[in-house]
């Protein structure tokens, strides 16, 4: 899938997430809840995490991901060439599929970032 306007999918993402979240509010919640956990800051900066998680985004091919995570190491101070370089490992962990997905990562960051 290849997004052009990257505000508008994750504008409409959220709407259909808050549809399962309306339907599955318990397994909504507890997602939530490991979400936060998981990304929380510790012996691992917050920045550091999302990145992690867009390459797996990448190695994944999950569009979403791709779009929350790169917005989110965005606001959290990533470079455009520090997403390059998560493209780069993800390429060499997902082969092809993750270069094709890791450019879709670079132009949500760039979508999404005020860097580019």
């Amino acid at each position: 899938m290849a997004v052009a306007d990257w505000e508008a999918f994750i504008t409409q993402t959220d709407g259909r997430m808050a549809e399962v979240r309306k339907g599955a509010p318990d397994a909504a919640k507890g997602f939530g809840m490991l979400a936060a956990g998981a990304m929380k800051a510790g012996a691992i900066d917050a920045k550091t995490k999302e990145l992690i998680a867009l390459a797996i985004g990448i190695t994944a091919r999950c569009d979403g991901c791709l779009a929350y995570h790169a917005r989110a190491a965005a606001k959290l101070g990533a470079t455009r060439q520090e997403i390059l370089e998560v493209v780069g490992v993800a390429m060499y962990m997902g082969g092809g599929p993750s270069m094709i997905y890791g450019a879709e990562a670079l132009a949500a960051f760039d979508g999404l970032s005020n860097e580019a």
